[in-house]
């Protein structure tokens, strides 16, 4: 008598086998920040969490070194953005260079493909402008200037 496959549980995340779900576009995003109304981005990047590990090995005859965790470390987001009349960013972060640094909440929501719809976002807390770059400015190219900011933050959360 030949034995019953197993059953198998249902995925929880909704895919199932065979079914293809498309993958979110990285091209529909935007940016959330507290105060700046202006802010249109070309590029975001550094989203990034890092849980440092701290390694010992023992005493004795062992020579296993073991890891275990330590802090927690996030990276630096840099936004690029193309070089407007607006001053909104380059004030905020005058305002930290003048030492009245201004802690803002800051949300990068990823959207749905219609471009409208939020599909998911990473809320940072605390976040303040930490460096400033220039557009490269060329006689010889037909490009348009960008400029970036780096902000640094305290804490991640995916919502």
């Amino acid at each position: 008598m030949p034995e019953a496959a197993p059953t198998v549980a249902p995925s929880t995340s909704g895919a199932q086998p065979g079914v293809f779900i498309d993958p979110f576009r990285a091209y529909n995003f935007k940016l959330s920040i507290g105060g700046v109304t202006e802010g249109h981005f070309v590029e975001c990047s550094g989203l990034d969490i890092k849980i440092n590990t701290i390694r010992y090995r023992e005493g004795g005859t062992q020579q296993v070194v073991h890891a275990i965790p330590g802090r927690v470390e996030y990276g630096d987001i840099v936004l690029r953005y193309g070089l407007t009349r607006s001053r909104e960013l380059w004030q905020w972060f005058m305002s930290g260079i003048q030492g009245k640094v201004e802690r803002r909440n800051v949300s990068i929501l990823l959207l749905e493909a219609d471009g409208v719809l939020e599909a998911t976002r990473w809320d940072l807390t605390n976040a303040w402008p930490a460096r400033w770059r220039g557009a490269v400015l060329d006689a010889m190219t037909n490009e348009v200037a960008i400029e970036s900011v780096t902000l640094v933050f305290e804490t991640l959360q995916r919502a």
